[in-house]
């Protein structure tokens, strides 16, 4: 019996987040699991309250996050990004509901992205499958 999912995606990078979209919905169709709701948000930090607003649902058994935090020229990515991975495994934790997590980064740079966006979209999806199991 397949369970419910959603996705929540970054909108920018928006031409890479829909290669690893692409990608974590056809695991997720091989893993029987179905996607009820697909929820864009303007970046990462804003990642947290739209995974709490989907897991507090009863329909929605777990969800994916996918996104991209590059490499700037300040430290502001990679404090987001700790601030961003620690509110997910808080909420997982909280609602006991398992998240995939697909970010790539902190600290990619753009030339770094093309050969892990389907891998960390399949991923994301393959460790929320196990959770779930």
């Amino acid at each position: 019996m397949g369970r419910n999912i959603a996705f929540v995606l970054g909108a920018f990078h928006s031409d890479a987040i829909s290669v690893m979209r692409d990608a974590a919905r056809t695991t997720a169709a091989a893993a029987d699991l179905i996607i009820v709701e697909e929820v864009t948000v303007p970046g990462s930090m804003e990642k947290p309250l739209a995974l709490k607003r989907l897991l507090q649902r009863d329909d929605i058994d777990g969800a994916v996050a996918l996104g991209i935090i590059e490499r700037g020229e300040t430290d502001h990515g990679l404090v987001m990004g700790h601030a961003v991975i620690s509110a997910i495994i808080s909420l997982q934790l909280e609602l006991m509901k398992p998240i995939g997590v697909g970010i790539l980064g902190p600290g990619i740079h753009p030339s770094q992205f093309a050969s892990r966006l389907e891998p960390y979209g399949r991923d994301a999806v393959v460790a929320l499958a196990r959770m779930l199991a």
